[in-house]
C-alpha cells in the first residue's frame, strides 16, 4: 500500500463493521450515510443510539467526516486507508471471468504490442473505472519488426516494433527516389539483419554491409536511423500511459466538473510524474500499491485514487497496470482485478523472455 494511516489505535470489531458499512453504502450511493440507513440496511446487531455514538467516535478519530449540508457522514481518506488495510480483503475474480480474460490474452499472445492496451480495456470493463497500463519498459530494447511506408519519392515512415510491445515511428529522408515496392525490399533486408537485436548489436550488424556497394546506401542509412531510434527509446525514462474507460470516471458525480478530470489526465501525461509513479510501484516487490486522494505524488491527483501493480521482470522490463477512479471506489474488487491482470501480464513477459 502507498502509506500507513495514523490513528490513535485499532478499532474494535463493532466499530470496524460500522465503518465498513458506511464506506460500502457511500461507494454504492455517492450520498452521505445516516445512521438510520445503516440500521435499516445492515445487520449490525446494535441499536440506533449505539450506531450514532460509534459514528461520532469514528468522526472524532478522523475516519469519517460530516458534510455541513447533510445529516449523514462520508469517509475521509484515512477512513478509506483503514478500510483497505485493516478491514477488507481483495475480492478475487470469479473463475469464469478469469477464463474469459485468459482467452482474450491468448488471442494476442504473440503480439506484445497489444498486451497493455488489452490490459487497460479489461480493467476498465471489469471495474467500471478507468483502466491504466504502460508497456513493459526494457532497459535495452530489442527490435521485433520494422516496416517502411512511402510518404513521397524521397521520404519514408520508419515504424519500429520493440519486442516488449512499444512502437516508434520516425521519418527518414532518402538520398534517392524509392517507391513502396523498393521500400518493402529494404524492410525485408533490414528485418533479416536486425530482428531481435539491441541498438548496440544492430549497429554491429549494419557495419557488415558492404561499403562499396551503392545498392546498400539507402538500407544502411535507414538502418542507422533505426539504431538511433532504439538508442533514443532506451534513453527515455518511461513509456506513455495507455488508458481506457475515461467515460466510466466521468459518469461519477465527483467529476461533474470535467475540469477536475482534465487536470488528472494532464498529470498522467507528464513523463516525469509517470516515471516516478512506475518507480514507486516497481519497488513494491510485485505487490499492489493503493494511492488514495492526497497520497498521490501529484497535487492534480488529489481527487482520485489509484490501484496499481507492476508487471514484468525487474532489471529487464517493467511496466504497470491499474485502475483510476474517485476515492469513492470499490477497493476490494479493484485490488483483486488488478492483482489478476498483473499476474497474467507477468506470465506473458516471462514467456517473452523464456
Amino acid at each position: 500500500m502507498a502509506r500507513r494511516m495514523r490513528t490513535s489505535g485499532p478499532l474494535d470489531l463493532r466499530s470496524q463493521a460500522i465503518l465498513r458499512a458506511v464506506i460500502e453504502e457511500y461507494v454504492a450511493t455517492a450520498a452521505p450515510v445516516a445512521s438510520a440507513a445503516l440500521v435499516a440496511r445492515y445487520r449490525l446487531g446494535v441499536s440506533s443510539a449505539t450506531v450514532r455514538a460509534i459514528l461520532a467516535d469514528l468522526e472524532a478519530a478522523g475516519l469519517l467526516t460530516h458534510p455541513h449540508t447533510s445529516a449523514g457522514r462520508v469517509p475521509t481518506e484515512s477512513g478509506y486507508r483503514y478500510y483497505v488495510e485493516s478491514i477488507v480483503d481483495s475480492v478475487p475474480l470469479p473463475p469464469v471471468e478469469q477464463l474469459m480474460i485468459r482467452h482474450q490474452f491468448g488471442q494476442v499472445e504473440y503480439a506484445s504490442e497489444y498486451w497493455f492496451r488489452l490490459a487497460a480495456t479489461t480493467l476498465a470493463s471489469l471495474t467500471r473505472e478507468a483502466g491504466l497500463a504502460t508497456p513493459a519498459k526494457p532497459t535495452s530494447a530489442h527490435l521485433r519488426h520494422l516496416d517502411l511506408v512511402s510518404i513521397s519519392e524521397r521520404t519514408a515512415s520508419l515504424i519500429l516494433v520493440m519486442r516488449e510491445g512499444a512502437l516508434r515511428q520516425v521519418v527518414c529522408g532518402l538520398d534517392e527516389a524509392v517507391d513502396q515496392e523498393g521500400l518493402s525490399v529494404i524492410a525485408a533486408l533490414l528485418n533479416d539483419l536486425l530482428t531481435g537485436k539491441s541498438a548496440a548489436d544492430a549497429e554491429a550488424a549494419l557495419a557488415k554491409l558492404p561499403v562499396d556497394n551503392p545498392a546498400m546506401s539507402v538500407p544502411r542509412k535507414i538502418g542507422e536511423r533505426a539504431v538511433r531510434a532504439l538508442r533514443e527509446f532506451d534513453a527515455t525514462a518511461t513509456e506513455a500511459l495507455f488508458s481506457d474507460g475515461l467515460l466510466n470516471v466521468m459518469a461519477a458525480p465527483e467529476f461533474a466538473q470535467s475540469e477536475k478530470l482534465r487536470r488528472v489526465f494532464e498529470a498522467l501525461e507528464d513523463r516525469a510524474y509517470l516515471a516516478r509513479l512506475i518507480g514507486g510501484v516497481a519497488g513494491s516487490s510485485g505487490s499492489i500499491r493503493v494511492y488514495i486522494g492526497s497520497e498521490n505524488p501529484a497535487e492534480e491527483m488529489a481527487d482520485v485514487s489509484l490501484v496499481l501493480a507492476p508487471y514484468g521482470q525487474p532489471g529487464r522490463a517493467v511496466g504497470l497496470v491499474g485502475v483510476l477512479g474517485p476515492t469513492r471506489m470499490a477497493y476490494p474488487q479493484a485490488i483483486g482485478t488488478v492483482r489478476f491482470v498483473s499476474g497474467l501480464m507477468n506470465e506473458l513477459v516471462d514467456h517473452l523472455y523464456a
